[in-house]
């Protein structure tokens, strides 16, 4: 703001020089008599004529030379008269044209504005100054710079209410100072901005999580589960799940969880604080005597050939690129996804690979069951389940100890219900 009302007050002081000069000029030449020599004449006229006056009354001269002298110089003034008349006025003496100070007006507005833009200037200042309000704050310690970060949000949210990236940094800045109710709003926006993401619902489940004790309840366990089904290896949900198990004590787990965020990297990652962390749960694994699980790699294997019917092709090639889920769930239980993949319907057809790896939960894995029902899903909204307007594909009944690749195609449209 400082540095807008500096500019302003330059261009206003040399406006102020431009007009000033136009306004004196014209005050002066509107001042100024017509013709000053002719003035000067006359003035001199009765001056030389009460001059002759006066020698006339004092006896000076005689009638005759009295008459004469009046009458060559009314001859004299009328000559000096006719020669001003024929002399071209001075260029000085000219007024300026209102032109002048209105070109310069609109040359220095244009020009300072075109500049300002050129510059970037506007982005800058349109945006809070947040570095330079952190310098001043240096003296401040952790968590009042955490809440002036948070008053810096909040305001470049009311003045950008479509910015996603700084909601959520303002819902991750409010779960940082325990504020988890005004963080799952800031989530809500990014969600109602940018749809369902994984890592958005990884967010809103870490939020949730701490705001309700540390526990994962229901409203918990659905977000974790949606989020995961759009990505495995989210590493918000991932590091949640990992947290969860190394507060019950379930170490290896923890590590497993951990470590695959780690193994996966990714620039919102803390790796090194992440590594900390599976070295303590290492540690306390081995203080109380746990083994390490197995890992997953190791464990059951689907290779699924995914493809659509040509009908359907010719469908979704008429619009915008959808999202497509293909995911496992146990035959018999409950239809929580034992190992799930994300891909595109331009992508098709593709191989996919379902491992233990993509498992939502260490316990709930394809090696955990006998057999699987097999879905393909063209996601029109881009969000999990099957809704709709969706085409699908599915198998039922498929054992996981088969080696041979399994042929999935997409072929049915889901109804309006």
């Amino acid at each position: 703001m400082e540095v807008i009302i500096t500019l302003v007050v330059l261009l206003l002081l040399l406006l102020a020089v431009i007009w000033g000069h136009y306004l004196r000029s014209h005050a002066h030449t509107a001042a100024k008599p017509s013709n000053v020599r002719d003035e000067t004449n006359v003035r001199l006229y009765h001056e030389h004529k009460a001059e002759i006056e006066k020698d006339y009354a004092e006896g000076g001269i005689d009638e005759e030379n009295y008459r004469y002298l009046l009458e060559e110089l009314d001859k004299s003034l009328l000559q000096d008269i006719e020669e001003n008349a024929d002399e071209p006025e001075l260029v000085a003496d000219k007024p300026l044209s209102l032109a002048w100070p209105v070109v310069l007006t609109v040359f220095v507005l244009g020009f300072s504005f075109a500049l300002y833009l050129k510059n970037g200037a506007y982005e800058q200042l349109s945006q809070p100054a947040m570095s330079a309000a952190n310098q001043g704050h240096q003296g401040l310690n952790e968590e009042q710079q955490m809440m002036v970060r948070l008053k810096q949000l909040k305001q470049l949210t009311e003045q950008e209410p479509k910015n996603s990236q700084a909601w959520y940094n303002l819902g991750q800045a409010s779960i940082g100072l325990g504020d988890f109710d005004g963080a799952l709003t800031a989530f809500d926006q990014v969600m109602a901005i940018e749809g369902e993401h994984a890592d958005i619902l990884g967010a809103q489940a870490q939020a949730m999580f701490y705001r309700d004790g540390q526990q994962i309840n229901a409203q918990v366990q659905a977000l974790i589960d949606k989020a995961l089904a759009l990505d495995p290896n989210d590493p918000s949900t991932n590091i949640l799940l990992g947290l969860n198990h190394f507060i019950g004590q379930e170490f290896g787990d923890a590590v497993a969880y951990w470590q695959k965020v780690v193994d996966l990297g990714g620039n919102n990652v803390n790796v090194q604080a992440l590594q900390g962390a599976i070295n303590e749960a290492k540690s306390r694994m081995a203080t109380a005597g746990q083994a390490m699980p197995e890992a997953a790699a190791s464990g059951a294997r689907l290779v699924l050939n995914v493809d659509l019917t040509d009908d359907i092709r010719r469908q979704l090639s008429q619009g915008e690129d959808k999202t497509v889920f293909v995911y496992a769930v146990p035959a018999n239980g409950p239809r929580m996804p034992l190992a799930a993949v994300k891909i595109r319907a331009s992508d098709l057809p593709t191989t996919v690979v379902l491992n233990d790896s993509q498992a939502m939960n260490p316990q709930m894995t394809l090696s955990s069951v006998d057999s699987v029902n097999l879905y393909a899903v063209v996601s029109q909204l881009g969000a999990v389940g099957i809704k709709p307007g969706d085409f699908t594909g599915e198998l039922k009944d498929i054992s996981v100890a088969g080696s041979d690749a399994i042929e999935l195609t997409i072929n049915t449209l889901v109804p309006e219900s």
